[in-house]
């Protein structure tokens, strides 16, 4: 090959390669142009839940962080007794009033057994403390039969509560949640959990880790169903478990999570541990993505 012929070919090569790098730069600035840093997702798309239902709000703007069919109306089981205390409270009965636990608190619906047999006398402040904290069945039952009216009266109040409270999809027909007919969503679930908030006693005693009653004239001792009120890596504001078989593990919580409070609606759990599992796993999410975002 000639000098000049050798020039020719270097000079179409450096001509060839400056196309290219020049093309590689466009691309390379339109990716950055059109691809924000590190961003922040909102859904739960990356999040594994074992949840068939799952919602996560900002508790002060009430934005959606994770959401997972969301708007399904499923049974609640005892997250029915958020209600069945904001009703109690809202109708400013004597909470020191003593009550006797009676034969028509018994739960003939599924079975569970209670120790607080018939005739045990607590005060209402008592059994509102043992409804919310252990999810105690007789308790809320026997709130809903010493309301004013009876128990009908009690559960019109609670529907009426519902419809105050916009949540168009949920409906009541026992104080305790045994009923499976106690249907709701994980958005109007939200709307409850925001509410219920706004009563310091249920927030106090919902998340308050033991209390031991006097009963027949002997101690009984009982602890909260979310073990997660005992972590103190965990600042939980509301809490409320619930389980019947219809309604599968469910959980719900004001929790201060990555410095922010959000409220977290978990259904229809499977397995024992799952629904603190994706507790867990929401925290993981919410933490990662909010350093994400610091870092972005």
């Amino acid at each position: 090959m000639h000098h000049s012929e050798r020039s020719l070919h270097h000079l179409e090569k450096i001509v060839a390669l400056t196309a290219l790098a020049g093309v590689l730069a466009l691309s390379i600035g339109f990716a950055q142009a059109v691809e924000p840093k590190k961003p922040l997702k909102k859904n739960s798309d990356d999040v594994f839940l074992r949840s068939a239902v799952a919602l996560v709000q900002d508790a002060a703007s009430g934005e959606t962080l994770i959401a997972k069919n969301q708007g399904v109306v499923l049974p609640i089981a005892s997250i029915t007794k958020l209600m069945t205390a904001m009703v109690i409270l809202d109708g400013g009965l004597n909470l020191e009033q003593r009550v006797a636990i009676s034969g028509d608190d018994t739960d003939f619906v599924k079975g569970t057994r209670s120790r607080l047999r018939p005739g045990t006398v607590l005060t209402r402040d008592e059994l509102l403390l043992l409804a919310l904290m252990s999810s105690e069945n007789r308790a809320a039952a026997s709130l809903g039969r010493t309301y004013p009216g009876g128990t009908g009266a009690f559960v019109a109040a609670m529907n009426a509560k519902a419809q105050a409270l916009g949540m168009g999809n949920t409906r009541f027909v026992d104080p305790s949640g045994l009923s499976s007919a106690n249907v709701s969503t994980a958005h109007d679930l939200a709307r409850l959990v925001a509410a219920a908030h706004e009563y310091p006693l249920i927030g106090q005693y919902s998340t308050r880790e033991s209390a031991t009653v006097q009963a027949l004239g002997r101690p009984l001792g009982y602890r909260n169903t979310n073990g997660l009120v005992r972590s103190a890596h965990w600042d939980i504001g509301l809490s409320k478990t619930g389980y019947i078989s219809e309604a599968g593990r469910c959980l719900v919580m004001r929790v201060r999570m990555s410095s922010r409070e959000v409220i977290v609606v978990l259904l229809d759990s499977w397995g024992k541990f799952s629904r603190v599992g994706d507790a867990n796993r929401i925290r993981k999410w919410l933490e990662t993505n909010a350093a994400a975002g610091r870092r972005g």
